[in-house]
C-alpha cells in the first residue's frame, strides 16, 4: 500500500472496502499493525465504527464496508545508525522503496543550502536492472540528512535528521501511520482473521487485527529535529510532480486535481465457461493466467456458492482496475466442475471432494488443495504470493517437459530457459511448497519437479556454442544470459546455490559483446512487450555487475584464479570495442583494485592504469582541466556521469589518480611504479586543490623516491589543509608521518 499522510485538519471522505464475505466481519476492536502509531478500529453494535482518535459511522452494503474517516499526521521516516570513525563515506539503506518516484534525500552542512536528489534517481545510477525494493547507496559525509515524502496532489513531509558525527551506514524506513483520502479496497482473511485493506493497487495491504492478538508497538528510535509540512514543496532546479497512472513522475505540465473521492467505475466481469475444454482453452490464450477449478459434487449449493465467489473476485479485481481494464490484476480464470468431468478429474487422480485444482495454460495441474473455493478466496488476490508459487511451479514443470520432449525446438528450449530464470528468486515463498501442504492438507500442495544438473548443464552449453553464429541476437536467450552470469537465473532456480562462472558463461557473455549494437537497440522494444515481463539494463552495467559478482562467489581457488584471467579478457574486449568507454574503464577498474597479483603487488591494475592515464589524462594531453571537459562532452548522454554533472566526473578522476598512487604508497611490491604514481599524484591535485589527502598521498611518494625535502614540505601543506571533514583518526595519522619524516624515523 502506498505510504500515506494525513492531514492535521480533520475531513471526511466515503472509503469503499470490500470483503468476500460480510458474515464473516467479526465486530469488535482491531488494530493497525504497522510500524509507528497504531490506529484502532472498532467495529460496533447499531452499525457504528470508531477510528481512535475518530469517529463516524459506517454501512455494510453486500460485501462493503463504507467509511467517512477522519485524519491526523506525523513523520513516517524511521532511522537507525551504525557508527564507525574510520568510514570516508556513509552507506544509506532505504527499506522497501516501493514508491520511490515519491521519496527524496537532501544533504546540509552547517548553514548551507541542501542538496536533494530524488529516490529514484539514485536507484537508476548505483543498480537500473536490479529490481528489489531496498536500495543501497553512499553519500559523502554530512550533518545533516533531510528525508521528504512529496504527496502528489498534497502536502510534502519533511524531516530534518541530524546524524552522528561517526556515522557509517543509516538505514531507512519509511511507514506513514494512518490512511488518508483513499479508492481503497479490502477483504477479509478467514484464514488468519484479518482485515486486509489496500489502495487500488492492491500491493502492501495495510492489515487490521483484533487487540487481543496484537503485536507491542514499536517505537521510532530516532527522532528528527523539527517536521514541516509544507504545500508545493520545491528545491532550486527541481521539476513540479506530475503523476501517471502508476504515480509515478512523466512530465513538467502543471494538472489540475480533483480532490474528491474517487469511486470504482470499471465494471469487470469474469468470462466463465460451462465445459473444462472451453476453459481450458479460454486460458490456453493468455500467457499470464492459470485456470483454477473448483470441485464440489457433493454440495447441492456448489452453484451458487460458486456464482457468490466469482461475483466477490469480480468486485475485488474491479476495484483494482478502477477506471480501465488492466490486465496485471487478472490473473485467474475459474470453473466449476460438472458431473461430464468425472474422466478428467479420474484420470488426473482428484479424488477428493472439496477441491480447488490449479492449472497452467496448456492444462498441467500446478497445484491443489483439499478445500472449497470459498476457503482459499484470500489467496486469489493479486497481493498474495499463491500467483509467485504457481509460475515457479509452471516454470520448473513446462521446462522439465520441454527438455524431455525429443520434438522440442531450439526456440522452445530456450523460452524453456527463459521461463525460469525470468522468475523471482524463492526466498519465504519457496519455504512451505511442501511442509504446509504436509501439515494442513487444506492448503495448496504444489507439484515438485526435479531436474538433473549436469543435463541442464549439457543442454545449456549446447544452445550458447549454437547461437556463437547467429547474425543478430535472440533477445530471450539474451535476458536468460544476463539473468544467469548474475546468479539470478535458471542455476539459481534449480539448485539454489551460487556459482563460479564457467567456460560456457563467459563464451555467452561474448554473445552478448558480439551482438552489443543489436541489443541495444532492440531491449527497448523488447522489455515492452505486451503481456511479457522482460528485465535488460544496460549492457555494459549489467556485464560489470556479473563480473564484480562472481569475484565474491568463491567455490575453489582454482576456479577463481582461472576467472580472474578472463574476467580481465572480457574487459578488455569491452574496451576495445569502444562500449561505453569510459564506463568501461570505471567498471575495469573498480575490479582490478580489489584483486592483487600472485605475488601480492598490484601490477596488473597498475598498468592498465597507467596506460588510461597516459592516453587520456597526461600533461602532454593539455590542460588538464580541458581535457577533462572535452572528455566529458563526448560521455553517452544516458551514463551515469553525464547524469551526474561534470563536477562528480571531475572528482572521479581526481579520487581514481589518488586512489591508484596511494597503491603503490600502501604496497611495497608496487614501489616500482613509484614515478608514475608520483605523476598521478600530482594531477589529482591540479583537479582538486589542497585536498589533505592527496597531499599526504604525494608527500609519502616524494619520501619513497628520495626527494625528502619535497616530502615534508607537501606534508606540512597536508597538516595545514586539515579541517572538520577529515576524520580524528586519519588526521593524527598525517601528523604523525610529518614528524616521522622531520625526525628521519619515516
Amino acid at each position: 500500500m502506498r505510504n500515506f499522510i494525513w492531514s492535521s485538519l480533520a475531513f471526511f471522505c466515503l472509503i469503499s472496502v470490500s470483503f468476500s464475505q460480510t458474515t464473516n466481519i467479526e465486530k469488535g476492536s482491531y488494530l493497525s499493525t504497522n510500524q509507528g502509531r497504531k490506529i484502532k478500529l472498532n467495529l460496533l453494535d447499531d452499525n457504528k465504527y470508531e477510528l481512535v482518535f475518530y469517529s463516524g459511522n459506517y454501512e455494510i452494503k453486500g460485501d462493503s464496508l463504507l467509511f467517512s474517516p477522519s485524519v491526523k499526521a506525523d513523520s513516517g521516516f524511521d532511522l537507525a545508525f551504525k557508527n564507525d570513525k574510520k568510514a570516508k563515506k556513509v552507506k544509506i539503506k532505504f527499506l522497501n522503496a516501493a514508491y520511490y518516484y515519491s521519496f527524496y534525500i537532501g544533504t546540509q552542512n552547517g548553514s548551507g543550502d541542501v542538496q536533494y536528489q530524488r529516490l529514484s534517481d539514485i536507484r537508476e545510477k548505483v543498480n537500473p536492472a536490479d529490481d528489489k525494493l531496498d536500495i543501497d547507496f553512499e553519500i559523502d559525509r554530512t550533518e545533516y540528512l533531510y528525508l521528504v515524502y512529496e504527496e502528489y496532489g498534497g502536502d510534502s513531509k519533511v524531516s530534518k535528521f541530524a546524524l552522528p558525527k561517526e556515522v557509517s551506514e543509516v538505514t531507512i524506513k519509511y511507514q506513514a501511520d494512518a490512511l488518508a483520502d483513499l479508492n481503497i479496497s479490502g477483504f477479509f482473511n478467514r484464514k488468519t482473521n484479518e482485515l486486509m485493506i489496500s489502495e487500488n493497487s492492491g500491493k502492501n495491504p495495510l492489515v487490521f487485527r483484533n487487540t487481543k492478538d496484537t503485536q507491542p508497538e514499536k517505537v521510532s528510535k530516532v527522532v528528527p529535529l523539527e517536521n514541516k509540512t509544507i504545500p508545493n514543496w520545491t528545491y532550486p532546479g527541481k521539476e513540479p510532480l506530475v503523476s501517471d497512472d502508476f504515480g509515478t513522475a512523466t512530465d513538467s505540465t502543471v494538472v489540475a486535481v480533483d480532490t474528491t473521492t474517487p469511486v470504482a467505475t470499471f465494471d469487470f466481469k469474469f468470462k466463465i465457461e460451462n465445459n473444462l475444454k472451453s476453459a481450458l482453452a479460454s486460458t490456453a490464450t493468455a500467457k499470464t493466467k492459470f485456470l483454477v477449478v473448483a470441485v464440489d459434487n457433493k454440495n447441492t449449493a456448489a452453484k451458487a456458492d460458486f456464482d457468490t465467489f466469482i461475483k466477490d473476485q469480480e468486485t475485488q479485481v474491479g476495484y483494482n482496475m478502477y477506471d480501465s481494464y488492466h490486465p496485471e490484476y487478472d490473473l485467474f480464470n475459474y470453473y466449476l466442475a460438472t458431473a461430464d468431468d468425472k474422466k478428467w478429474l479420474k484420470t488426473n487422480k482428484v479424488t477428493e471432494t472439496p477441491s480447488v485444482v490449479v492449472l497452467n495454460n496448456i492444462g498441467d495441474i500446478l497445484a491443489t488443495a483439499k478445500s472449497n473455493l470459498t476457503e482459499k478466496q484470500y489467496q486469489f488476490n493479486y497481493y498474495d504470493g499463491l500467483y509467485k508459487k504457481l509460475q515457479r511451479a509452471d516454470g520448473l514443470l513446462v521446462f522439465n517437459k520441454t527438455v524431455k520432449n525429443k520434438k522440442a525446438t531450439d526456440a522452445d528450449l530456450i523460452l524453456a530457459f527463459n521461463k525460469v530464470a525470468a522468475l523471482e528468486i524463492p526466498y519465504d515463498y519457496d519455504a512451505d511448497y511442501t511442509t504446509t501442504a504436509d501439515q494442513n492438507p487444506t492448503e495448496f500442495k504444489f507439484v515438485t519437479t526435479n531436474v538433473d544438473k549436469k543435463e541442464v548443464a549439457q543442454i545449456w552449453k549446447k544452445l550458447i556454442e549454437t547461437h556463437q553464429k547467429d547474425t543478430k541476437p535472440n533477445m530471450y536467450l539474451v535476458e536468460t544470459i544476463l539473468k544467469e552470469i548474475k546468479n539470478q537465473g535458471f542455476s539459481k532456480q534449480f539448485f539454489k546455490t551460487d556459482k563460479v562462472l564457467t567456460d560456457i558463461d563467459f563464451l555467452a557473455i561474448e554473445y552478448l559483446i558480439k551482438h552489443y549494437d543489436a541489443i541495444d537497440a532492440e531491449r527497448a522494444a523488447f522489455t515492452a512487450k505486451e503481456g511479457e515481463t522482460h528485465v535488460i539494463g544496460n549492457l555494459n552495467n549489467e556485464i560489470a555487475a556479473a563480473l564484480r559478482q562472481n569475484k565474491y562467489v568463491t567455490e575453489n581457488d582454482i576456479a577463481v584464479e582461472k576467472n580472474a584471467e578472463k574476467t580481465i579478457s572480457v574487459y578488455k574486449k569491452l574496451i576495445a570495442a569502444g562500449k561505453g568507454n569510459f564506463e568501461s574503464y570505471q567498471n575495469y577498474f573498480a575490479y582490478l583494485a580489489e584483486a592483487q597479483d600472485r605475488d601480492g603487488s598490484n601490477t596488473t591494475y597498475l598498468k592498465e592504469f597507467t596506460t588510461y592515464f597516459n592516453a587520456n589524462l597526461a600533461t602532454d594531453k593539455g590542460n588538464a582541466i580541458e581535457r577533462l571537459d572535452e572528455m566529458f562532452t563526448s560521455l553517452d548522454p544516458n551514463s551515469d556521469y553525464s547524469y551526474n554533472g561534470w563536477n562528480a566526473f571531475k572528482e572521479y578522476h581526481s579520487n581514481l589518480c589518488n586512489s591508484a598512487a596511494w597503491t603503490v604508497v600502501s604496497k611495497p611490491g608496487n614501489l616500482s611504479f613509484v614515478k608514475s604514481a608520483i605523476a598521478w599524484s600530482e594531477y589529482s591535485l591540479v583537479v582538486t586543490k589542497n585536498n589533505p589527502y592527496y597531499l599526504d598521498t604525494l608527500a609519502q611518494l616524494y619520501y619513497k623516491d628520495g626527494q625528502k625535502e619535497k616530502a615534508i614540505q607537501t606534508q606540512t601543506l597536508a597538516v595545514k589543509y586539515l579541517n572538520d571533514d577529515v576524520e580524528e583518526e586519519t588526521a593524527t595519522e598525517i601528523k604523525e608521518t610529518l614528524s616521522k619524516m622531520q625526525n628521519g624515523t619515516y
